[in-house]
C-alpha cells in the first residue's frame, strides 16, 4: 500500500501529538501551540454570523474540524439540519461537552471600538458563540488526544447545537433522548470576568402571537377595516397592566415584528414576539397561559382572528456545586490573560462608551467560587442539566464592563481579546473533561447531587411541547 506524502506526515504529526499529552500542563500546551489555528476558525465564524438554525456554513466549518481529527460526525439530529454530534472513542464514561455557533439579528458591527455596522450584514456575534464552538472543539481535540496517549477508555460526544437565542436548539435534543447515555456535560460562555460557580438561571418561554383582520381604506371606509394591528396594541396593553399582579421575579418583554405596511390601509396582519421568564417553569406556564388570555381578549375585542405558535422553552439551569467545583479548580490553574499594549488601548475606547469602567487588569483575575445569584438570563443548556450532570465557566473574551448582546461584546470578539478568552476556556474545559474520565468518583458524587436537587418524581417535560423545531423563526 502506498501513501501520500501529506497522509504520512499528517500520521507523524498526529501520533506526535498523542504522545505528548499524558497530563495536563501537556494537554494545555497543545491547545497553546494551536491558537493561531483555532482563533482563525472563530474568526471565520464571527464572519459567516449566521442567526439561529441558519449556521449552515458556522456548522459546517466545526464539523470539518471535528473530522479531521477522527471524530465521526452525525449531522441533522433531532430534526435541525445544523445540529450534528461529534463522537470519538467507546465505552464509559461518555463526558458531553457542548458547542453552539448562533448569532443575533440586529447587531452588525465590526471589530473596531466605536459603533460600525458592517454594510450589507444584519447579524452579529453579540453573545460570542462564535468562540463558544471553537473553544469546545479545541477541548475535545486535546482531551482526545490526552486518551489516546494515556490509553484511557471512555467517550467524547461533541454536541453541536444551534439556535440558542430564542430557538430552543438543545431542547429537541433532550426531547429526542441524545443525552440518555452522557456521564457529565460540560459547557462554557464568553463574558466580561473569568468565573466558575454554580448559580442558576430564569427559565423562559417564547412565541409568536399573530393577528388576522380586513384590510380597508382607513379614510374612506375605516368601518369595513378591522385593524390587527389594533389587536397586537390592544393586546399588549392588557399586558403591560397585568404586569402589577404576576410574581415579583417574573420578567416580559415582547416586540411587534409586523404592524402593517402603510398608515392609510386598516393592516389586515399584526405579530408580536413574546418571552415570559421566570426562576420556576411552572410560574412561566402560569404567565405564559395568562399572556394567551390577554391575545384572545385581544382578539374578540378588536373583532380579528389570532393565532399562537410556541418558538422556544427552556427551564431554568439546574446548579451541580460537585461538577462546577471541578471545572473552577481548572480554571485556577490555567489563570487569566493580560492585554497587549495594543489591546488595553482598544479595551480603554470601548470603555469610553461605558457609565462603570471595571479594571482591565480584572482579565488576569478569577471571580471566587460560590452560589451564583446572578439569574437575569436563560439558556437552552438548562434542560440538558436538568437530566444529566452540568457545570460550566465564563471567560473574559469582552472587555470588562461589557454587557452581552451588545454591539461592544461583537467588536472584542472579533480581535485577540476574544481569541485569548476563547483559549482559556478551551484549556479549562479540558481539564474538567481529565478529571471527569479519570475519576469515577466525581460522576457518582454530581449524580448524586442531581437527583437530590430535582426530587425523586421528576419526569422532564419540555416547556416547548411536542412541536417540531421552529427553523423559520428567524425568518
Amino acid at each position: 500500500m502506498k501513501y501520500s506524502h501529506f497522509a504520512i506526515v499528517l500520521f507523524v504529526l498526529v501520533a506526535a501529538s498523542a504522545k505528548a499529552q499524558k497530563t495536563k500542563p501537556e494537554v494545555f500546551k497543545s491547545i497553546d501551540a494551536k491558537n493561531e489555528f483555532y482563533s482563525g476558525i472563530a474568526q471565520k465564524i464571527w464572519g459567516f454570523a449566521e442567526v439561529g438554525f441558519q449556521e449552515a456554513q458556522s456548522s459546517a466549518l466545526l464539523q470539518q474540524t471535528l473530522k479531521d481529527a477522527g471524530f465521526q460526525v452525525e449531522t441533522g439530529v433531532a430534526g435541525m439540519p445544523t445540529a450534528f454530534i461529534a463522537t470519538y472513542g467507546s465505552g464509559k464514561p461518555v463526558v458531553g461537552i457542548l458547542g453552539e455557533f448562533d448569532a443575533l439579528p440586529g447587531v452588525s458591527q465590526e471589530a473596531v471600538p466605536e459603533l460600525k455596522p458592517i454594510a450589507g450584514q444584519k447579524a452579529g456575534h453579540a453573545c460570542g458563540h462564535h468562540l463558544f464552538g471553537t473553544a469546545s472543539s479545541a477541548a475535545a481535540i486535546a482531551v482526545k488526544d490526552w486518551l489516546i496517549a494515556s490509553k484511557k477508555s471512555g467517550t467524547i460526544k461533541f454536541f453541536g447545537t444551534p439556535a440558542e437565542e430564542g430557538g430552543s436548539g438543545k431542547v429537541y435534543l433532550v426531547r429526542d433522548g441524545f443525552f440518555n447515555d452522557v456521564d457529565v456535560v460540560f459547557h462554557w460562555h464568553p463574558n466580561a470576568q473569568n468565573s466558575a460557580s454554580y448559580g442558576s438561571s430564569l427559565a423562559n418561554k417564547s412565541g409568536k402571537f399573530r393577528f388576522y383582520g380586513v384590510a380597508s381604506h382607513a379614510a374612506a371606509s375605516p368601518e369595513r377595516g378591522r385593524s390587527a394591528l389594533d389587536a397586537v396594541e390592544a393586546m399588549d396593553m392588557m399586558v403591560n397592566m397585568l404586569r402589577e399582579h404576576v410574581n415579583e421575579q417574573t420578567r416580559i418583554h415582547y416586540v411587534i415584528t409586523r404592524g402593517g405596511e402603510a398608515p392609510n390601509v386598516v393592516p389586515a396582519f399584526a405579530e408580536v414576539y413574546y418571552y415570559v421568564r421566570h426562576p420556576d417553569p411552572s410560574e412561566v406556564k402560569l404567565t405564559w397561559d395568562w399572556v394567551t388570555k390577554a391575545a384572545e381578549g385581544a382578539s374578540l375585542g378588536t373583532q380579528t382572528r389570532f393565532e399562537s405558535e410556541v418558538t422556544g422553552g427552556v427551564y431554568n439551569l439546574m446548579p451541580n456545586e460537585a461538577l462546577a467545583k471541578v471545572v473552577y479548580d481548572n480554571l485556577n490553574i490555567v489563570g487569566g490573560y493580560v492585554y497587549s499594549p495594543s489591546e488595553k488601548e482598544f479595551a480603554q475606547k470601548i470603555q469610553l462608551t461605558f457609565s462603570k469602567k471595571p479594571a482591565l487588569e480584572s482579565t488576569n483575575e478569577i471571580e471566587k467560587f460560590g452560589p451564583d445569584s446572578d439569574k437575569g438570563g436563560s439558556t437552552d443548556v438548562s434542560d440538558i442539566s436538568w437530566v444529566v450532570p452540568t457545570a460550566g465557566l465564563g471567560t473574559a473574551t469582552w472587555v470588562p464592563g461589557t454587557a452581552a448582546h451588545s454591539w461592544q461584546a461583537v467588536a472584542a470578539g472579533g480581535t485577540s481579546i476574544g481569541s485569548k478568552g476563547m483559549i482559556i476556556a478551551a484549556k479549562t474545559l479540558a481539564g474538567a473533561m481529565i478529571d471527569a474520565f479519570s475519576n469515577p468518583k466525581l460522576i457518582e458524587d454530581s449524580w448524586k447531587e442531581l437527583k437530590k436537587r430535582r426530587g425523586e418524581n421528576f419526569k422532564y417535560e419540555p416547556l416547548l411541547g411536542d412541536r417540531k423545531p421552529a427553523l423559520d423563526y428567524r425568518k
